[in-house]
């Protein structure tokens, strides 16, 4: 599509302040053009995570600084979109207008019927990994991924996964499991049955204080923790003497976040042989890449809780800050 045929205006959904998804409005808005070293999208799916929730109600007042102090800098969530490239700026070649491809977005905009991004960002979709399940791989399961990197995670280590039902949590068992892991995973006990036949050798209902841990005296060369709201001491001393502990969300008060407890990681590091370490996740087209082949090899899948159309984009929103979703929500938003 050439940019003198681009639409003058687009459908979004828009949360112009900080607050709960009711807040959140579709309206027509002036479309975006792709400027230097940038596409412009055809938004085909858009998948939502937590973080688009922490973004929508600018938790924590710590993140403001980067996002909008008053008011966010874009009103328009939506971080890992899949899309068709209808438009190109500066730098890029026009041979890359109609491409499938996905692509992490650097603060939002996916709940729209149009995007731009960074063109070095890109990533090719096949033909035969539909937009939904594509749009999932980016932040979720690249940060699932990093985490696993971050831990040394090899065939034969024992891994254990606090919050292994939510939109990463699924991707950190089922890729650990795919090195060759042996995994346990915390949970609810209605979702145990999902997480054993996605790779999980055990679980735990955290709810129940019967099943709340593992065995005692049972050890992991690695820990992810999701969750964020145990003990970092008792987590260390479920580690194996050269184990690693990755943090990778939760926890937290609403002004500073999870900087105390980061903080208090890198103290308990301090003199150790069980690492204690903060992942802070980044966007990496080469990983998203290798993901998508995974997925197209059936060698993970995407676990995808619900798929709302684009017309039930703040309800889709609202699911997710309710909490407790299970595996990832994806918005279609097939034009």
């Amino acid at each position: 599509m050439d940019t003198a045929t681009i639409p003058t205006t687009m459908t979004a959904w828009l949360g112009t302040d900080y607050g709960p998804a009711s807040g959140t409005v579709q309206q027509q808005v002036d479309a975006p053009r792709p400027g230097k070293g940038q596409v412009l999208l055809r938004v085909r799916a858009t998948a939502l995570a937590a973080g688009d929730v922490r973004l929508l109600l600018g938790d924590p007042r710590l993140a403001r600084l980067a996002f909008g102090l008053r008011r966010p800098k874009q009103p328009i969530r939506g971080i890992d979109v899949a899309g068709t490239v209808v438009a190109v700026g500066e730098d890029v070649s026009q041979e890359r207008i109609g491409e499938e491809v996905v692509a992490e977005l650097n603060a939002g905009g996916g709940l729209a019927t149009f995007v731009v991004a960074p063109a070095a960002r890109l990533v090719a979709r096949p033909d035969d990994v539909e937009p939904g399940v594509a749009a999932t791989l980016s932040v979720s399961a690249g940060t699932a991924q990093q985490a696993l990197d971050l831990a040394g995670v090899e065939s034969g280590h024992r891994v254990l996964v606090l919050g292994g039902s939510g939109g990463v949590g699924t991707f950190v068992v089922q890729l650990a499991a795919v090195r060759g892991a042996e995994v346990d995973a915390t949970c609810s006990d209605r979702n145990r049955t999902l997480l054993e036949g996605i790779g999980a050798m055990r679980t735990f209902d955290d709810r129940t204080a019967s099943a709340s841990a593992p065995p005692a005296g049972r050890r992991y060369d690695a820990i992810i923790d999701i969750v964020g709201t145990r003990p970092l001491r008792a987590l260390r001393d479920m580690l194996t003497p050269e184990g690693t502990l990755v943090m990778v969300g939760g926890g937290g008060g609403s002004v500073l976040g999870p900087l105390p407890r980061m903080l208090r990681a890198a103290l308990l590091s301090i003199g150790s042989s069980r690492r204690i370490r903060s992942l802070m996740a980044m966007p990496k087209p080469e990983m998203t890449a290798a993901l998508i082949e995974l997925a197209r090899a059936g060698r993970i899948t995407p676990v995808i809780e619900r798929t709302y159309s684009f017309a039930q984009a703040n309800t889709a929103l609202a699911h997710v800050e309710a909490g407790h979703t299970v595996g990832k929500v994806v918005v279609r938003v097939e034009q």
